[in-house]
């Protein structure tokens, strides 16, 4: 008989917002490794809240058998990272977008990443060479040496993956579910962190679940898929069988009709024509001895569009906060924006009008409860927050960009209370709504479906093809790339 290590039977959840369309079946036995896929808003992350006990059930609450381990609390054996883009802890409820990129903000208590690495390393209460060698070898992998002494405030969104999945790792959990845990980390650190994995799997007896958007990223060591879709948990299959049957996701998602209303959007008043879009001159971004960006000479030019790549901390994040102005460092570098230089007496916010942004530091710093079309209508103040009422041709502008990025029926409905595929969705909707000049679409399919990924591509791919639309994308993922970019620019860390 197999060792079932969590079983869940006709789950119903007490409070009606967290329930199913049908009663949760779940089996996780020994030697299992899960992967729970699915749409964007299915109710994969409400399936893992039920599996870890956060949604109390009606009648058959969830059965657990830890065995062999000793701890007692199902907090102690199942770790759950959601790599939302948040730091965590007291520090998020101050965090502002342009945080990061001001030095001179933060507190001085603020802790560095070794500080909580090593409290996490100690809180597992395993301080034997064996738990050190691994914590090494976790260091190693990561390449977190040369992190410990940063802020973690000041961790790009790669960086801060590695370190929270880092501390995770150190406390020793029997189960350890992990929320899309390959989006924001290079091509070289995703193919180490399934190594990693594996072993600890294969060598440790560690149980893992992966809740993944992508089915395309199910590594090898996945022994069984559960499918959630329509807020309808299917039963577990064998992953080799689920792959296999997989259907392809077609060439276009993005209908006609819309793709034609996208080229033909009337041009607007006020626009800047500029023949250079960003013009950046031996530019050079040092916090205390760290150098981020050293010499860069870069020019974008109207009607191009640029892929920018480079591994975790190259300073891609911080490149693109000097185009968007949120890095007082810019006005002391040579950049010239929309053929005006920095500093010659354009205001950020004149600069902002003509720039359609979204980025992890965005996502991060939007948690805002209210209705998703508000959250869409900031884009038309730049602001993080709606401080004006906009007027209803402003909302009819709106509901085409919600309706574009397939967000129709979702206008009223809290962001908060929408799953992260949604939530980007809806700021990447912000991004458009004010038909910028520039696009700077900052890691943009993060936690993407495969379908949506493919509609958010055309739709870029759409966009662009109109006149004076320049683009500048940053992504790990050399597929998520639109067909119409024909300018690379790759940063090496200094």
């Amino acid at each position: 008989m197999n060792h079932k290590i969590i079983s869940i039977h006709q789950g119903i959840a007490r409070m009606p917002e967290w329930r199913f369309t049908q009663p949760v079946d779940f089996e996780m036995c020994k030697g299992e490794q899960i992967a729970i896929v699915g749409p964007n808003g299915g109710g994969k992350s409400m399936l893992v809240d039920i599996i870890i006990g956060k949604h109390p059930l009606i009648t058959h609450s969830p059965k657990y058998d830890f065995t062999p381990s000793k701890k007692q609390l199902v907090s102690e054996n199942i770790k759950y990272i959601t790599f939302r883009d948040c730091y965590g802890g007291d520090n998020d409820r101050t965090y502002f977008l342009q945080q990061r990129w001001n030095q001179q903000e933060i507190d001085t208590e603020t802790p560095t990443v070794g500080s909580k690495l090593e409290e996490a390393f100690l809180l597992s209460g395993e301080d034997t060479p064996k738990h050190r060698a691994l914590q090494q070898h976790i260091y190693e992998l990561f390449g977190l040496e040369n992190l410990l002494d940063k802020y973690i405030i000041l961790l790009s969104s790669g960086e801060l993956r590695k370190f929270k999945l880092a501390g995770m790792l150190f406390s020793n959990p029997r189960i350890l579910i992990l929320d899309n845990p390959f989006i924001g980390l290079d091509a070289e650190t995703r193919d180490k962190l399934k190594v990693l994995l594996k072993t600890l799997a294969t060598e440790e007896g560690l149980l893992i679940i992966l809740v993944l958007s992508k089915t395309d990223d199910i590594p090898d060591f996945i022994t069984h898929v559960v499918e959630v879709s329509d807020m309808t948990v299917k039963p577990k299959r064998l992953a080799a069988d689920f792959i296999k049957q997989q259907a392809e996701v077609p060439a276009h998602i993005l209908e006609e009709s819309k793709r034609s209303l996208i080229l033909n959007l009337p041009a607007k008043d006020k626009v800047y024509h500029a023949k250079e879009i960003v013009r950046m001159n031996h530019v050079k971004i040092q916090y205390g001895e760290r150098t981020i960006l050293k010499d860069l000479d870069w020019t974008v030019r109207n009607g191009e569009c640029w892929a920018l790549s480079g591994q975790n901390g190259s300073g891609k994040s911080t490149l693109l906060s000097l185009v968007c102005a949120d890095n007082p460092q810019s006005y002391a570098c040579d950049i010239t924006l929309f053929d005006q230089p920095r500093g010659s007496g354009e205001t950020i916010w004149q600069i902002k009008k003509h720039i359609g942004y979204v980025s992890p530091e965005l996502h991060r710093a939007y948690q805002k409860d209210m209705p998703a079309i508000r959250i869409v209508a900031s884009g038309l103040k730049d602001s993080v927050g709606l401080y004006s009422k906009p007027n209803p041709e402003d909302y009819d502008v709106c509901r085409f960009w919600m309706r574009v990025f397939g967000l129709k029926g979702l206008e009223d409905k809290s962001f908060l209370k929408l799953s992260s595929g949604e939530q980007r969705l809806v700021l990447l909707a912000r991004a458009f709504v004010k038909d910028p000049e520039l696009l700077i679409l900052d890691e943009p399919l993060h936690g993407l479906d495969l379908r949506n990924r493919r509609l958010v591509k055309d739709i870029i791919e759409t966009f662009c093809k109109r006149p004076n639309k320049t683009l500048i994308m940053v992504t790990h993922y050399k597929e998520e790339l639109p067909a119409c970019i024909n300018n690379y620019i790759y940063l090496t860390k200094n």
